[in-house]
This record gives structure tokens, C-alpha cells and sequence, in this order.
């Protein structure tokens, strides 16, 4: 595949002069030019990473870094390094969206500048060695010496969390999951020098800064954001953090600690706390529903409020249900979308199964398809189809698997039936510790600060397990069932480290957008209470977001959520959402203690 480093280039090259002859440059055709040929190299990328997403072999993962190094040589190389700032160092003569896309064009060229191939190289052969290792590396449940005799899989790990009383089954099953964070120490710490020494060609002083940069922020400022958003949400964090933990000890006949137990909580990362509000399941109400009849409610939703049906390519493209044990092959788990060639090719990797958690899973991953069919039209250009900014994507699937929770649609489906009754305010508290306020600390402060360490501080690995163990003790008031070894890296398995780095503050950001959307469309469309309103058959509301979607990355994202909402970027609407639990959580906790410190 070696000619895929040096044709593109040459191509670009042939295509495109610097100026025309009345001594205009010539941006449309560079920019013409560059996507085609990006698109056919993404393309082939794209669809070497569905490969090896949904059969995972050796010879998927090899095609899949071939395509993607083919991918890096025509992004960074020098020519298109100097066409793009030679365009935009006179920015007068573009227009925004020119504009808008040659930027682009730059940080992927950060990504992977043609300047230092060999440091690139090296950067996505450990990225590949990585996933083999988050792909591979065994949960072991029965360790004899050298030898594990009985490994067990993540799937297998989340449904005995989410379940299982025992709680000496629990910390077993919760250890074990922590073992593939030591294999992947190594890679990561190589990376992380790799991301850096990448990002440095072009100016930037970190990879975290790289990351921030697409957001049109500066590290200092999308740190004091995420900073004044944990503050913001810290009070009723804290209050959450009280009720869980009692609940949680009655569960396990325990007495109430400060600090959570990890191994108390049902997830194993301690960044969604389902389940622990039991009168809040609603697993009952879809006994008897096949995996299939999730999906495609999720899609009779969809069109119910105006988007288009999903076509055909998309039902046939997909893995959407659990692998037979024959299959041959074994995928991913987890929950993915992808948008193979930015056009008409979108596909979901899910594994179906029973229970509410699907449910809502099904109406999140056709919120991202119905997203990226959104913008895949002639009037945005190829370069500019994305989200308007990555935490928007995020929160618009978020958005329509939350319309999917509220009790009237629910009732209208039948998932809750006539007769039974639901407490609003344990429903909203079910909500806020399984899909809200819970992720705030997570997302904003524990995961976020390990990353601003790793990549601007460059903390030593040495020192990881330990500053990882005290962020999550400060901001999350979690601690392991026992002290953890420094040998040990306990977040280095989070895959979203390996996949997306430097980038966990967008799911704290997709959470204030989610939250400002959706407080729109209940007041200002609907007319109806934001906790118990229905958009399904809403044609207004479907519009509404269409509008949003459509435009992908043509505007700036702040302007976009201004003008649609009427308001910048705020906690308003999320802690307007959630403020009927202050009085429910101080009365439940009067005399008890709240905080862990």
C-alpha cells in the first residue's frame, strides 16, 4: 500500500495552481480537489475501521493501519500544509465557509504533519497495538500462576455490576476489570509522547491543546469551563452522592460510608450510577419485546417528528444484534455509529439485548445516524459535514434516547401500563444519577484532569494510578475497595483514552447542550413541562432540530445554539431541570452527613 502515501499528493498537486488569471487564489478548486481525494481515502478508511470493529482478526486491524497511514500521508503533507496557510494568511479573500474549511483542513494536518512521517508512523502503529490490547487483553477471573483459567467478558462484567448483590462477587468481578489497564500503561505512555510530538510540529503545545483548538478555544479557557461547570453542579452532586450512598448500603446491608465503594456502584467506571433508584425500572414494561422492535421504534419515533426513514443501506450495513456463538467472529461491544464516507453510507454497531437500557441505546444511535444523514447534502460542503462542534453530536443522540424516557411516550407504547403509577420526583432522581448530574464530575473534572496531566503536565506514569485515585476521590468521593498498586493503571483501559483522546470534556459539554436543547423545545415548542412532555408526532419539533442538523459545521457552533435557543452556552437549563430535587434530596438527607471529604 505504499503508493497510497505519494499519489494523493501528486494529485492535489496536478489539480491545483495557486492562482487564477486575474490573481484571485484559487481556494474552491484546492478545496475541490482535496476532497476527492479525501473522500475516497476516508472512505477506504472508514470502512477498514467497520471491518475491524465488527470481525476483529489481525487481517482487519492490518487493513485498517494501512488505510489509515495512507489517510495521514495525504492529510499532512507539506503541500497541503502550505496551500492551506498561504490561503489563510489572506483571510479577506475568503469567505466563512471557506474559511471555516481550511481551518479544518489545518488541524487535521496536525493530526499527522507530513514534516516528521516517521514520528506519524510510529504514532499510528502504537495506536493499533493499543486497541489489539483494549480488543485482546483478557479479564481473568481464575489466575493460576502464569496461567488464567477462566476469563470473562466485558459484557458479562457490566450485567454482574449492574445485578449482583454479592459483594464479594462484586469487588472479584470489579478487580478483574481493572487488569487490562496494566498492558495498556506502556502503549499509552508512548502515545502520549507520540500525540505530543505530533501536535508540536504545528505550533500547538500540547495534544490536549490540538483537541480543544477545534472547539475555537484555548486549554486555559476549556479548562476554567469545565472548572465553573463542576462548581456548578457540585451542591447537588453532593446531595446525589449522600442518597446513593445509604441506598446503596441498605442494598448491600452495609453501614453508610463517605466515600462510594467502586465496586458498590452498577457501572464499573463509576460514570452512570443505573439502577440504583429501583422503583425507577422499567425493564418489566418491555418483557416480551424482541431487539428488533427497539430499533425500529427508535426509527418510528424519528419519523414520527418529521426526519426522513432511514434507508434501506442502513438496516443492511448494520450489526445491530448480539453475535450467535457460531458466528465466527467476534465484535466490539459497546455502541457505535459511523458515517463511512460522509455521504449516504451511515452505519450502527450495537448488540441488542433486553431491558430499557436497549431501548434507550436504539433511539441514541439513530439520533447520530439521523444526524449525519442530516448534513449529507449538496449544501454542505464535504469537509464541514459533522456535528457543529463534537459535544453537539453527542448531545442531539442524547436528546432523542431522553425524549425516549419521558412518561408519556412511554405510556403511548405501552412500556409503562395504565395502572402503574410513577413517582416523578424518584424518576428524575433515577435520571439525574444514571444520565445527568452524575457524568458532570466524570466527564468535566476526573477524566478531564488526567488528560490535562498526561498531556500538558506530562505527568510521569509512575504517578498515574495514584493522581487518577485522587481525582476520582476528590470530585467523584469514590474510592477502590482497597488501595490500588501504582503497577496498575485503572483508567488506562477507558477505550475512549485509546480512540478519542483528550477529548472527555465533550461529553460534559453534550450534557449543558442536551439540556438547553430540550428546555427549548418543552417551553417554547411544546408548551409543556421539560419532565413530562412527548415530541413523538411533533412535526414542529422534528423541524426545529432539523434546522440544527443540517447545517453541520457550516456555523459557528456558539451562534448556532444562540440564535436556536436564545441563550450562549449555560447550566441553566440542566440545573432548572433538575432544581425539584433540592428540596426532595435536602429532606431525605436532613441529619445525615453529605460531602466525603
Amino acid at each position: 500500500m505504499k503508493w497510497l502515501w505519494v499519489v494523493p499528493v501528486a494529485l492535489l498537486l496536478v489539480g491545483c495552481g495557486d492562482e487564477d488569471s486575474s490573481g484571485k487564489p484559487e481556494v474552491g478548486k484546492f478545496l475541490a480537489s482535496y476532497g476527492e481525494i479525501d473522500f475516497q481515502l476516508y472512505r477506504l478508511a472508514s470502512e477498514a475501521a467497520w471491518h475491524s470493529a465488527t470481525d476483529i482478526n489481525q487481517q482487519h486491524a492490518g487493513e485498517r493501519l494501512g488505510a489509515e497511514k495512507a489517510l495521514a500521508a495525504f492529510r499532512g503533507s507539506r503541500y497541503v500544509i502550505d496551500a492551506s496557510r498561504k490561503f489563510l494568511a489572506r483571510p479577506q479573500s475568503l469567505s466563512d465557509v471557506e474559511f471555516r474549511q481550511l481551518d479544518k483542513i489545518l488541524l487535521l494536518a496536525a493530526e499527522s504533519p507530513g514534516t516528521i512521517p516517521a514520528v506519524v508512523e510510529k504514532r499510528l502503529e502504537t495506536e493499533a497495538r493499543a486497541r489489539s490490547l483494549l480488543d485482546s487483553a483478557p479479564i481473568c477471573m481464575d489466575r493460576r500462576g502464569e496461567h488464567c483459567a477462566k476469563t470473562i467478558p466485558p459484557a458479562e462484567v457490566d450485567e454482574i455490576l449492574l445485578r449482583s448483590r454479592d459483594l464479594a462477587e462484586r469487588r472479584r468481578v470489579w478487580e478483574a476489570s481493572r487488569q487490562p489497564g496494566v498492558a495498556l500503561k506502556m502503549p499509552l505512555q508512548e502515545l502520549r509522547d507520540l500525540r505530543n510530538r505530533v501536535a508540536a510540529e504545528l505550533g500547538y503545545s500540547s495534544y490536549l491543546h490540538l483537541q480543544v483548538a477545534d472547539y475555537g478555544m484555548t486549554v486555559p479557557e476549556m479548562m476554567q469551563l469545565m472548572d465553573r461547570t463542576t462548581r456548578d453542579f457540585a451542591p447537588l452532586y453532593r446531595q446525589l452522592h449522600a442518597s446513593a450512598r445509604r441506598r446503596l448500603a441498605a442494598r448491600y446491608r452495609q453501614p453508610v460510608p463517605r466515600r462510594m465503594p467502586a465496586h458498590w456502584l452498577p457501572e464499573r467506571w463509576g460514570q452512570r450510577w443505573p439502577g440504583v433508584v429501583e422503583s425507577a425500572n422499567l425493564d418489566e414494561g418491555l418483557r416480551g419485546k424482541s431487539p428488533e422492535w427497539m430499533v425500529r421504534q427508535a426509527e418510528r419515533f424519528s419519523t414520527s417528528i418529521g426526519f426522513p426513514a432511514l434507508p434501506a443501506t442502513f438496516w443492511e450495513r448494520s450489526d445491530l444484534y448480539p453475535l450467535a456463538r457460531d458466528a465466527g467472529r467476534q465484535k466490539r461491544p459497546g455502541s457505535w455509529t459511523v458515517h463511512i464516507d460522509r455521504d449516504q453510507d451511515v452505519r450502527t454497531l450495537l448488540s441488542l439485548g433486553p431491558g430499557f437500557r436497549w431501548f434507550q441505546a436504539s433511539h441514541h444511535e439513530l439520533g447520530h445516524a439521523h444526524y449525519d444523514f442530516a448534513y449529507a447534502h449538496p449544501g454542505v460542503p464535504y469537509l464541514l459535514r459533522d456535528g457543529a462542534n463534537r459535544a453537539f453530536h453527542e448531545a442531539i443522540a442524547e436528546l432523542i434516547a431522553a425524549a425516549a424516557r419521558q412518561e408519556p411516550y412511554l405510556r403511548s407504547l405501552g412500556v409503562l401500563a395504565p395502572g402503574r403509577q410513577m413517582d416523578a420526583t424518584e424518576r428524575l432522581l433515577d435520571e439525574a444519577l444514571d444520565k445527568g448530574v452524575v457524568g458532570i464530575p466524570w466527564a468535566a473534572a476526573a477524566v478531564n484532569l488526567f488528560e490535562y496531566d498526561l498531556y500538558e503536565k506530562k505527568l510521569p506514569a509512575e504517578q498515574w494510578n495514584r493522581r487518577w485515585w485522587e481525582l476520582v476521590a476528590r470530585y467523584q468521593g469514590i474510592e477502590p475497595p482497597a488501595p490500588r498498586a501504582e503497577a496498575s493503571c485503572d483508567i488506562c483501559s477507558k477505550a475512549q483514552l485509546i480512540e478519542r483522546p483528550a477529548q472527555y470534556y465533550d461529553y460534559a459539554l453534550a450534557l449543558l447542550i442536551r439540556y438547553q436543547l430540550h428546555d427549548y423545545i418543552a417551553r417554547k415548542i411544546l408548551h409543556q413541562d421539560p419532565r413530562n412532555c412527548n415530541y413523538a408526532g411533533n412535526r414542529q419539533v422534528g423541524k426545529w432540530l432539523w434546522d440544527i442538523m443540517s447545517v453541520g459545521a457550516t456555523r459557528p457552533w456558539r451562534q448556532l445554539l444562540r440564535e436556536r435557543t436564545g441563550e450562549d452556552l449555560s447550566p441553566r437549563a440542566m440545573l432548572d431541570y433538575f432544581r425539584p430535587l433540592t428540596g426532595y434530596l435536602a429532606k431525605e438527607n436532613a441529619g445525615q452527613p453529605v460531602g466525603w471529604e
